[in-house]
């Protein structure tokens, strides 16, 4: 029996490497003649690129450079030399995973910290940037990162506007370019195929998980209308909304502005990128996982989109979710127990159950 090991991050508690490492142990005490194959995946979510740049090999920098409010912060990107392309996660600097619930306001927080680091790898030569989309903090249109590559935003009355200011985007009338702006493309990752305006857009959908009160969304979306406007009207470009420009606040549709800038869906890219559908060709079941599948699940990420993998080739797949949802979908179901995320030892919870749960359900593979 070939078994294929491919879950998906844990939002919030496991990486995607350490669910795989977890499984594949479990898999070797039980079934130990089993041939296992271990292919941690990601869909543009929280590292993506720090996946892509284990898998592939590539070079890890690092770097200081800003959270979303503006604070000090390690941050690190891959690099490959060869192809001069840099992979790097929003989530590395500007993600709301490295805020306390309270400081939650994506009226300050700005992308400028991820901008720091695009600027490394420019330095660096880079002409390329992959950018995994997932996890960030902001709904600032990709702001800091243009005003990391060139661009200033003033007043009314021609002052340039400090980033990570209340108000920032309400207070921005003029936009000013520098002379050259670098030269470089980018394929942004996506997990979610959200355009940025309307009812399904990044400010209803995902307003109130980065911190922005709902009495605030229709105010904040028309600010964002005006500054879309104004940063097409100055790179001589028309604006027309796009799937994909709803991740990440808005990065995509900021950047596309002024950059060859690509939306492509995380998953099919990973995918592509690391040869998982030749991996799945090789296996009789497949085990893959992630925190809770629900119905955002079918707009593209990781465990959705290895299912349409596995079927088309007529494979097995179990599912490890902590809901249950996909119970109808998939061969098999495991379900986590749900986790106390009060408790100072969650994470040590949830690898114990993960390690339980696995232990019980393999047997019956």
């Amino acid at each position: 029996m070939h078994v294929l090991v491919a879950p998906n991050a844990f939002k919030g508690t496991l990486s995607a490497q350490e669910v795989a490492g977890i499984i594949e142990h479990c898999l070797k005490a039980v079934k130990p003649t089993y041939f296992t194959q271990s292919l941690p995946v990601a869909d543009g979510g929280d590292g993506t690129c720090e996946l892509l740049t284990e898998i592939g090999g590539y070079q890890k920098k690092e770097t200081w450079t800003l959270d979303a409010l503006g604070r000090p912060i390690a941050g690190q990107f891959g690099w490959d030399h060869e192809s001069l392309t840099a992979y790097i996660d929003v989530s590395t600097a500007s993600g709301v995973g490295n805020l306390l619930p309270e400081e939650k306001d994506p009226q300050i927080a700005s992308t400028f910290g991820t901008g720091i680091l695009i600027s490394e790898a420019i330095d660096l030569g880079a002409k390329h940037i992959v950018l995994g989309l997932g996890g960030s903090a902001t709904i600032d249109l990709g702001l800091g990162i243009l005003a990391a590559l060139g661009l200033e935003f003033l007043d009314e009355k021609g002052r340039a506007l400090a980033l990570f200011s209340p108000g920032f985007t309400k207070r921005i009338k003029h936009i000013q370019l520098k002379p050259n702006l670098p030269k470089i493309k980018f394929s942004c990752l996506c997990d979610v195929s959200n355009t940025f305006f309307g009812p399904k857009g990044a400010v209803p959908v995902f307003g109130q998980q980065k911190g922005l009160n709902p009495d605030l969304f229709e105010e904040y979306e028309k600010q964002c209308q005006q500054i879309a406007h104004k940063l097409y009207a100055k790179s001589g470009k028309s604006f027309t909304d796009q799937d994909g420009f709803g991740a990440a606040g808005g990065i995509a549709l900021g950047l596309s502005a002024f950059f060859d800038a690509r939306i492509e869906f995380g998953a099919q890219y990973f995918f592509q990128k690391t040869g998982l559908e030749d991996a799945v060709k090789k296996a009789d079941w497949v085990i893959t996982g992630e925190g809770r599948y629900d119905s955002q699940s079918e707009a593209g990420k990781a465990s959705h989109e290895l299912l349409q993998i596995v079927r088309r080739q007529e494979k097995k797949i179990a599912l490890i979710t902590s809901g249950d949802e996909g119970r109808d979908v998939f061969d098999q179901h495991w379900k986590l127990k749900d986790l106390d995320f009060s408790q100072e030892n969650y994470l040590q919870e949830a690898r114990t159950n993960l390690r339980n749960l696995v232990m019980e359900k393999i047997r019956d593979l």
